[in-house]
């Protein structure tokens, strides 16, 4: 018989929220009936922590929060539990990679979001998302004692998975590499990933990780796939994420989330006797 749910560790953006960035009725509603069947929720993100701040209240979030990929794990209340930052010489090295093939360049460190370029092209998209404006800098050479993430931009979404498999190739375990977005190739410490995330939150909240459910869109949440006892895609997600997922719940632009909630989870915790 499968493990009551006790825990249930959420992707953010492509799942938890709509394209637009919004937090729809049905997913706050969502959230409350997971709290109600004693269910804890907790998030992690590609986002930096800072940008999981606005989810906290109309979620009713009272658990640990990851952002960078698992790169940085805070309390509740902000405080920083666990860090696993870039290490300087794979990032310099991803950072001269990507700007000489064109790509545009961000670097998050500390709590800065820093970017050469104000008028990149996702610049106002990101600004939207984490809720906080970016700092322009000259160069990052300076900047990279303390990196959470670096993250390589662009429209041209062929070409940045193309890229992905040489920068990974490069990298050559240093750091990891790996889209969040069709559009944003992250870089993170070779320890920041949502699998590792998720086993953080278990140890943190008590919960044995065959009682977790975890629920994403895209490659980077694969890795909380393979290690939560039961797991969700979203009916966005690519073919080949769908395919790691134990089942697939309707996209984010159609209150997938929540039906996932509601028909997948909660069901699995209630037949339990959570």
């Amino acid at each position: 018989m499968a493990r009551p749910i006790r825990l249930l560790v959420s992707d953010v953006d492509g799942t938890l929220v709509t394209r637009d960035k919004v937090l729809t009725p049905a997913s706050i509603a969502a959230a409350a009936a997971l709290r109600e069947a004693g269910v804890m929720l907790a998030v992690v993100s590609s986002r930096p922590p800072r940008g999981l701040d606005m989810l906290v209240g109309p979620l009713g979030l009272t658990t640990p929060r990851a952002g960078f990929n698992g790169g940085a794990i805070v309390a509740a209340d902000g405080t920083l539990l666990e860090e696993h930052s870039v290490p300087p010489a794979a990032g310099a090295l991803a950072i001269d990679f990507l700007t000489a093939q064109g790509v545009d360049v961000w670097v998050f460190a500390a709590n800065d979001w820093l970017v050469a370029d104000p008028a990149g092209t996702y610049v106002a998209h990101e600004r939207r998302t984490v809720a906080f404006d970016p700092t322009v800098v000259d160069g990052f050479g300076d900047h990279l004692a303390h990196v959470g993430k670096i993250v390589g931009n662009t429209d041209d979404f062929d070409r940045l998975a193309r890229l992905e498999l040489e920068l990974r190739r490069r990298l050559d375990g240093a750091a990891a590499a790996q889209r969040s977005q069709s559009y944003y190739l992250d870089i993170n410490h070779p320890a920041a990933n949502k699998g590792n995330a998720l086993r953080a939150f278990a140890r943190i909240l008590g919960v044995d990780p065959a009682e977790t459910a975890a629920i994403g869109d895209m490659g980077n949440d694969v890795p909380m796939f393979e290690v939560a006892g039961y797991s969700v895609a979203m009916g966005n997600a690519p073919p080949e994420v769908q395919a790691k997922a134990s089942d697939v719940t309707a996209s984010n632009e159609a209150d997938g989330w929540a039906q996932a909630v509601e028909r997948l989870i909660l069901p699995r915790a209630r037949a339990s006797g959570a």
